[in-house]
């Protein structure tokens, strides 16, 4: 009688430990990176883009993020921007692992290479979960600039930023 006991009790958990090894957390951390150079191998540029998001449900989510790049190819430089972006997530496939988003960031321009102004871009992206917390992503970006070099001009005059990264939530 305790064995049956034991064992209904058992099977009335296995759906609570199904959700819960599938559940997302409420956190997200997403890394990517790029690099180039020419065909003479004579300098080159290379990038790191770090986030960090929360999740208020399944579908809003508010993240600030961090990119930094360097390029040796027309003399040293370095370059980097910190924005707030508000993303809306829209699960799909019968896990919900493709998520696709849209949304727009606002932010601030900063280094060498670039005058230092305040940009905002709308953005959209695909994240791919390969399990339960681990995603890949692909992003694309337009950043539009406030400065004063641009003022009549400052949506023609941005620029696209493509990204492509790992990601997990916890």
């Amino acid at each position: 009688m305790l064995r049956k006991g034991i064992v209904i009790a058992a099977l009335c958990l296995l759906p609570a430990v199904a959700s819960a090894q599938t559940a997302r957390g409420p956190f997200e951390l997403t890394v990517g990176g790029t690099g180039a150079n020419g065909p003479d191998f004579n300098g080159f540029t290379a990038a790191i883009n770090l986030g960090l998001g929360y999740y208020f449900n399944d579908n809003f989510e508010l993240g600030v993020r961090q990119s930094a790049a360097y390029s040796d190819i027309a003399g040293e430089s370095w370059d980097a921007s910190t924005r707030i972006a508000l993303d809306y997530h829209l699960p799909l496939g019968d896990q919900g692992q493709f998520v696709p988003y849209l949304g727009g960031n606002i932010g601030y321009v900063y280094g060498d290479a670039v005058h230092d102004t305040f940009e905002a871009a709308p953005e959209a992206g695909l994240k791919y979960y390969v399990n339960a917390t681990t995603f890949v992503f692909v992003s694309i970006e337009y950043q539009f600039f406030f400065d004063n070099h641009s003022t009549t001009k400052a949506f023609s005059d941005g620029q696209f930023i493509y990204g492509l990264g790992v990601g997990f939530r916890f």
